[in-house]
């Protein structure tokens, strides 16, 4: 487990610290993480070379960073502390779980206090995110929420509904939320408002969706451009006419005529779409979707990263967490949507079957950003002696340089020479308690197979 997470590098779930003399540093982290998607702090380690410094007296260090995440963050939070020893040192390990807070610093108080985790920074959270936090502790997304000035244009959602032969009753709509309660009164929610307001630019102005074709590989010059403002579930179809219309055509001979094949997979554009649509944060002012085009690749950015408790990885291993509970339950009832937590995993395999280079999945601040590439794969090789050695790594996961001079078979010199290849080509990390410490051990980066 140790070697795994020192593979790492910091990110939105885990966090190096040579010592623990910053507790204000290590407290922020702790709330960060929880806040978030849970997360681990290492200390005892150098960040950039992950070599092994330790900690001294580690059992009172233990104990004061117990009694600091105690005294110093409300509500009450108990993460996981223990130590570990590897390679002579010993670390000390915080793992600190997603938890529904918001948590705060008691030093700042409920409204300053409050920090999230983006990438490998903590962040204090403006009005918006503070608002989202709040309502996740009370189990409501912002689409659920009324909105007492909104309007439902009833026959878009009749011909909306009519694509799958069903009929909107007041039953429905309120069962899927797209209408709801406050003191005995129904109104519209805001999920509703989203889907199939009158007047939905009016209360939410930065719905749209701006597509735009630009020239080359850069924001420069614009080529063709469009804004979208169109109802939510007719968008995704305007969205993907604009790309198909942008996008280049290869043409291939069928057994009886020629068939257009797009440059990316069509599976991966509707669900990259579908994908923007159904997570992005409405409650966000000042931002909107993008959809930008470019020679070698197309960006799909939507306001908001991954909602509260998710990750890429878990996204990507199936796990869903929905920002939208109106807006999914539509999506899925119009077919737009099919099973929950497959959208990325789909994108990811329908890239790889076409040969595409794999999409760049990222959280930029609170954004959220999907890039699919136009470039074929190139592939990898692992030369014989490199196979052996990540052979090795699955069954053992590390091994000496003493160790990989026997399993090769070769000499010192030509044992240094493969393993800093392999380290540049970031194959394998090498994990020591200093620069030039001959008995440092060598594990398989995270991405290895």
């Amino acid at each position: 487990m140790i070697e795994q997470l020192l593979a790492e590098n910091e990110g939105k779930t885990i966090e190096f610290k040579e010592t623990a003399r910053s507790l204000g540093g290590i407290m922020k982290t702790v709330v960060a993480f929880a806040n978030s998607a849970g997360g681990t702090i290492i200390i005892g380690v150098k960040d950039k070379t992950k070599v092994l410094v330790g900690l001294p007296e580690i059992l009172s260090e233990e104990e004061r960073l117990a009694n600091a995440i105690t005294d110093s963050i409300f509500p009450l939070l108990t993460p996981d502390i223990e130590v570990q020893s590897i390679r002579g040192k010993e670390l000390l390990i915080i793992h600190v779980p997603h938890s529904i807070g918001p948590y705060y610093l008691k030093s700042e108080g409920p409204e300053r206090g409050v920090y999230v985790r983006f990438g490998s920074t903590n962040r204090s959270v403006d009005a918006e995110m503070l608002d989202s936090l709040r309502l996740l502790a009370k189990k409501i997304t912002y689409d659920e929420l009324p909105h007492p000035e909104g309007h439902l244009d009833s026959e878009v959602m009749k011909n909306v509904f009519d694509w799958v032969g069903k009929r909107p009753t007041v039953q429905a709509l309120e069962n899927l939320g797209v209408e709801t309660s406050r003191s005995g009164k129904k109104y519209p929610s805001n999920g509703g408002i989203l889907l199939f307001g009158i007047n939905r630019l009016q209360l939410f102005p930065d719905s749209q969706v701006r597509c735009a074709r630009f020239a080359g590989s850069t924001r420069e010059k614009i080529l063709d451009q469009i804004d979208i403002n169109s109802p939510l579930p007719l968008t995704a179809d305007l969205i993907i006419a604009f790309i198909e219309r942008n996008v280049s055509k290869e043409g291939q001979i069928g057994r009886m005529q020629r068939i257009d094949v797009l440059q990316y997979p069509p599976v991966a554009i509707r669900e990259a779409v579908i994908n923007a649509l159904l997570h992005t944060d409405y409650a966000m002012t000042g931002c909107h979707i993008q959809v930008a085009i470019f020679n070698d690749r197309i960006e799909f950015t939507n306001p908001g990263g991954l909602p509260f408790g998710q990750t890429i990885e878990k996204a990507l291993a199936g796990s869903s967490r929905i920002r939208n509970r109106v807006i999914a339950r539509v999506f899925r009832e119009l077919h737009l949507t099919e099973q929950w937590g497959s959208g990325l995993r789909r994108i990811v395999e329908a890239c790889k079957t076409q040969g595409l280079k794999p999409p760049l999945i990222e959280e930029l601040n609170n954004q959220f950003r999907l890039t699919l590439y136009s470039e074929q794969i190139k592939e990898i090789v692992v030369n014989s002696w490199g196979e052996v050695l990540l052979e090795y790594l699955k069954k053992e996961n590390a091994i000496s340089a003493k160790l990989a001079m026997k399993l090769w078979g070769v000499s010192a010199r030509t044992t240094r020479i493969r393993l800093k290849q392999l380290q540049e080509e970031g194959i394998i990390v090498r994990i020591g308690t200093s620069e030039n410490d001959p008995s440092a051990s060598y594990i398989a980066a995270r991405h290895s197979s």
